[in-house]
């Protein structure tokens, strides 16, 4: 399997650049924490966690509680890929991450932003 460069960046490195771009679309941290707190099972307190021990982003999906059961409603483009077609499991749930934070960037609301 390619061991891609971004497996082994820390999520802390780009966590802020997630909040970043929320807020300069006028949506909030906790907008952010929420959308990954759904994709991953953690709660607030063990994402602040993975934060502040600043793994990486393989560790930080190895040690997520339990990736959401509607991620596979998690369709289209990002990065010029479909991210539903993306082989390898890491960078697919990586890419699912940025595709919801585009999807709020976007203004699109939580409610099917989150597939409910």
């Amino acid at each position: 399997m390619e061991n891609h460069k971004v497996f082994k960046m820390s999520f802390a490195s780009v966590y802020p650049h997630y909040i970043n771009k929320a807020e300069k679309k006028g949506r909030t941290k906790t907008e952010v924490d929420t959308i990954i707190c759904w994709l991953t099972g953690y709660d607030q307190q063990t994402l602040q966690n993975q934060i502040d021990t600043k793994k990486d982003f393989e560790t930080f999906f190895a040690e997520a509680p339990q990736l959401n059961e509607h991620v596979s409603k998690i369709t289209g483009l990002i990065c010029g890929y479909r991210v539903e077609d993306i082989k390898d499991p890491l960078m697919q749930k990586i890419r699912y991450m940025d595709k919801l934070i585009d999807e709020l960037a976007k203004g699109k609301i939580m409610e099917k932003i989150l597939r409910s």
